[in-house]
C-alpha cells in the first residue's frame, strides 16, 4: 500500500469504466490482484466495441486523405460488424445493460460515485473493466475517504476514494499504460 506522501506518484485521469465492487472482510483483502483479458464473454462487448471504434476513427481519418476508396470500404465493413454486434447483444438480452461509472483513475487507486456511504477503512473487492485496454483488473482495496458528492448527483450522492492493496506489478503496469493511453486520447480530443 502506498504511503501517505506516495499517493500522488501516478498520473490521474477522469475516465468511464465498468465498475463492480463488493464489501469484503479484512482477511479477504490479502488476495493478490489479477487481470482478466478474456472480457468478451461478459457484458463488456459493447463498451469494448466502442473503444475500438474510437481508435479506428482516428486511423480512418488519415486513410481517408490518402485512399478515399479504401476508407469507404472500411466504413462499410465497420458498419457491418456493428450490426452483427448489435444483433448478438439483442439475442442475449444484454442490450443497454452496463455498469458504466465515471471515475478518477490512477495506478495506485481510484475515486468513484457511490449510492451508499462507505466507511474509511472498509475493504472492497473491485473489478474495473477498461474498455480502451480490453482488460479487467480485479483487486482488493481499502477505502481512504468517503465524502458527499459536490455535483449533487442523486444516483451517486457519495464519492469514495480507495487505494489498491496487494496489486501485482504486471497489473499496475497495465493500469499505467491505460492511463497514459487515455490521457493522450483526451489531449487529442481537446485539440480537435
Amino acid at each position: 500500500m502506498p504511503e501517505a506522501g506516495d499517493r500522488r506518484r501516478f498520473f490521474r485521469i477522469n475516465d468511464e469504466v465498468d465498475l463492480y465492487y463488493r464489501k469484503i472482510a479484512g482477511q479477504e483483502a490479502a488476495e493478490v490482484s489479477h487481470v482478466d483479458e478474456n472480457v468478451l464473454v461478459g457484458d463488456a462487448l459493447p463498451q469494448i466495441m466502442e473503444a475500438v471504434a474510437q481508435e479506428m476513427n482516428g486511423l480512418l481519418k488519415r486513410i481517408e486523405t490518402a485512399e478515399p476508396d479504401v476508407a469507404g470500404y472500411l466504413k462499410l465493413l465497420n458498419y457491418k460488424v456493428d450490426m452483427l454486434a448489435e444483433f448478438l447483444a439483442r439475442r442475449h438480452d444484454r442490450a443497454g445493460e452496463k455498469n458504466a461509472s465515471h471515475v478518477n483513475l490512477s495506478a495506485s487507486g481510484l475515486a468513484f460515485g457511490s449510492e451508499l456511504p462507505l466507511n474509511e477503512g472498509d475493504y472492497l473487492e473491485l473489478k474495473v473493466l477498461l474498455p480502451a485496454s480490453r482488460a479487467q483488473v480485479t483487486t482488493c482495496c481499502r477505502v481512504v475517504q468517503c465524502r458527499k458528492n459536490p455535483a449533487n448527483d442523486p444516483d451517486c450522492p457519495y464519492i469514495v476514494s480507495v487505494d489498491y492493496l496487494n496489486m501485482k506489478e504486471e497489473d499496475r503496469e497495465l493500469l499505467i499504460k491505460h492511463v497514459n493511453k487515455r490521457q493522450l486520447e483526451q489531449i487529442r480530443e481537446q485539440k480537435a
